[in-house]
């Protein structure tokens, strides 16, 4: 714990999506986390009551946008605008996960592209800075006219990795679009990369091949979010058939909905290697999973922003 940020305009605020990363967060900075209370009417409005003051201060304000994505969102927005009433200096959202950023695009016709729509929200309310953890896709950060810092968890996983000291590993991306995250992490080990090649409609009727050599290795398959695991399912499926003698998927958000905990844990998986940008539930929380902490690179992007130095380290 550094505690050389006592007494000083840094603040640290958390809503209520992931409480115990913000408390490990503010720990990492050596400060307790700002006051303040989350409370709902009877008809499901957010109130949001900030407990000290905040005048002429930085604030940092952690929040996910996980399920439920609408209540957390709300919380968020409302917090920024309590915040800009306060007289705060700058409002600095950490997002460690971005909702809607997977609908970035229009991949059809009449489809909204949301996650625009969320940065307009984000900047309309007030904040100053977004702070968020592997961003779907990179090119999000246009949507925005205020500062992004779009700080990795890969490193962090790597780094576990590392320390495993596996075998002829090889990196797997599972499609075409993951390449560059792979080879981020297959820089860090050392390792050769493959792709997961699939043709078809959609994740359930695809034809799959694999373009690499993954024969007699340790496959590891990396990606940006967990939903349904449907992806890394057939992928891991994929690589065994081509001579894979070992699995391992790692992912930086676990959305984990509907059966992806019961895929992961009848899977032929040795382990999955998630972060804590999204809480594991209870029922999530079974011995294939292994959640790692980005509580410290955050912390680090906090402290450097603060102190107006730079934080290009924490992209690469």
């Amino acid at each position: 714990m550094n505690s050389s940020y006592h007494n000083t305009k840094l603040k640290v605020f958390s809503l209520s999506s992931n409480i115990a990363l913000a408390e490990e967060i503010a720990n990492h900075i050596g400060i307790e986390l700002g006051k303040s209370s989350v409370k709902t009417f009877s008809d499901g409005e957010v109130q949001i009551n900030i407990e000290e003051s905040i005048r002429g201060c930085d604030v940092f304000v952690i929040q996910s946008t996980c399920k439920p994505v609408e209540d957390h969102m709300m919380e968020l927005l409302i917090m920024i605008d309590a915040l800009k009433r306060a007289s705060a200096r700058s409002i600095n959202v950490v997002m460690p996960y971005y909702g809607y950023a997977r609908q970035d695009r229009k991949s059809r016709a009449r489809e909204p592209i949301t996650a625009k729509l969320v940065a307009d929200l984000i900047q309309k309310a007030g904040a100053t800075r977004l702070i968020s953890i592997d961003l779907h896709a990179p090119q999000a950060q246009g949507f925005f006219n205020i500062p992004v810092d779009p700080i990795t968890a890969i490193y962090t996983i790597g780094d576990y990795l590392l320390e495993k000291y596996l075998e002829d590993v090889v990196v797997v991306a599972p499609d075409h679009s993951s390449v560059s995250r792979a080879r981020r992490l297959a820089d860090q080990l050392k390792a050769p990369i493959a792709i997961v090649d699939r043709r078809g409609p959609n994740e359930n009727a695809s034809t799959i091949s694999i373009v690499g050599d993954v024969a007699d290795k340790t496959a590891v398959i990396l990606d940006d979010i967990i939903d349904t695991g449907s992806r890394i399912e057939s992928s891991a499926r994929a690589l065994f058939e081509h001579g894979s003698k070992k699995v391992y998927a790692c992912t930086t958000h676990p959305v984990l909905s509907e059966q992806a905990v019961e895929r992961i844990a009848s899977s032929d998986l040795s382990e999955l290697i998630v972060t804590n940008t999204i809480p594991l539930a209870e029922n999530q929380k079974i011995e294939k999973i292994t959640q790692l902490s980005v509580a410290p690179i955050v912390a680090e992007g906090i402290i450097r922003l603060y102190e107006q130095q730079s934080v290009s380290s924490l992209y690469t």
